[in-house]
């Protein structure tokens, strides 16, 4: 795969917040989840599946859940930000059901909520495109995979709208389609 033609500079921030493209003076951000109304312009990258995991110590240490009620008597590492949902969601006999879940650690980011599955703190929910290599080398087990619901979120990159996107702009998120349709990222 060929890289764009022009050079460029890259100026990276990790974040988990929402953050005000034009008050950040920032091209271009990528967004997990439903995106509000607003005047930026989205690009939808694809979705990603979601899937529980623990490490193979966790699991050694605390057991394997059979079902997803068992969630109560494990530790769940989960997201402290406000659209993060209470429960997990799980497929039961047809039903759609959120199971309640707690534990002793939330974060607000996807990197460190994944860090602490691998260090054996506790299950965790994730996007199956940041955990594919975990599973693949099993420094990550899948948990719970026959209850799964099976629901995807949707990644974007958003720009500001308007008829004079910049160039740099077109040119990066076209890249960025093609690096995640050839890496398989998102079904």
């Amino acid at each position: 795969m060929t890289r764009p033609s022009f050079r460029s500079s890259i100026d990276l921030s990790f974040t988990e917040d929402i953050v005000n493209l034009l008050a950040q003076k920032a091209d271009i951000a990528f967004r997990m989840g439903d995106l509000p109304d607003s005047a930026l312009t989205a690009r939808k990258l694809g979705e990603s599946a979601r899937v529980i995991v623990a490490s193979p110590a966790y699991l050694a240490r605390r057991g394997m859940p059979e079902v997803p009620a068992a969630l109560r008597d494990h530790d769940c590492i989960t997201f402290n930000f406000r659209r993060s949902r209470i429960g997990w969601p799980f497929r039961q006999e047809g039903t759609l059901v959120e199971v309640p879940i707690s534990g002793p650690v939330q974060v607000n980011n996807g990197e460190t909520l994944r860090q602490m599955a691998l260090a054996g703190v506790g299950l965790a929910r994730l996007g199956r495109w940041h955990v594919t290599d975990d599973i693949a080398r099993g420094t990550l087990v899948p948990v719970l995979e026959t209850f799964n619901a099976g629901d995807r979120e949707a990644v974007h990159a958003i720009h500001l709208g308007g008829a004079q996107v910049p160039r740099r702009v077109r040119t990066f998120i076209e890249h960025m389609v093609k690096v995640v349709e050839a890496a398989g990222l998102f079904g």
